[in-house]
């Protein structure tokens, strides 16, 4: 059995609420093993030989008949995340401000013209890169200020959900990394 992280869209954002002991609970009931939480902003890692892909299926279903949520789920390998971690293309800013250089993880795949688009948003130093299917941001006066992050919706750039550095290095951590 290896580990799998399991990620969840919009968590703890606009009302969506699912608290992370009820989450293990749910996790423990579908036979999934030594389920952990990060955090209360949708960060689920458990030990399964399930597939990202199945797994991603089952927890959705799962947490619709339980919370009564239709929240989006990535789930990844250890290996998928550590390769996730090697391709960062901002390893020196991601170093020097971990919080402010953010990995999106993407549920199927990143929208035509999405890379393109966030460039044009982008103003003070903004970054952004594509690679093996994540996109990687670099916001140097942080999230909350940024005009990509105002703007950029599921439509604009595929169903995805990003974490911090600071939050990419804990789960790898939590997934044996």
């Amino acid at each position: 059995m290896s580990h799998r992280i399991i990620l969840f869209r919009g968590m703890n954002t606009g009302g969506v609420r699912a608290p992370v002991g009820e989450q293990r609970a749910m996790a423990e009931r579908m036979g999934l093993k030594n389920p952990r939480t990060l955090q209360a902003s949708g960060n689920l890692v458990v030990e399964s030989d399930a597939t990202p892909a199945e797994l991603e299926t089952d927890i959705e279903t799962a947490m619709e008949a339980t919370f009564g949520l239709k929240i989006a789920a990535m789930a990844r390998t250890p290996e998928q995340w550590a390769a996730l971690i090697a391709a960062n293309p901002f390893v020196e800013e991601a170093k020097a401000q971990p919080a402010r250089a953010l990995a999106m993880v993407m549920k199927d795949g990143i929208r035509a013209g999405a890379v393109e688009t966030c460039r044009e948003l982008a103003a003070d130093g903004e970054r952004v890169e594509a690679i093996d299917g994540v996109l990687y941001f670099w916001f140097p006066n942080g999230q909350g200020e940024s005009g990509i992050f105002k703007k950029a919706t599921p439509r604009m750039l595929g169903m995805g959900t990003g974490r911090n550095w600071n939050t990419v290095l804990k789960l790898a951590t939590m997934a044996g990394l």
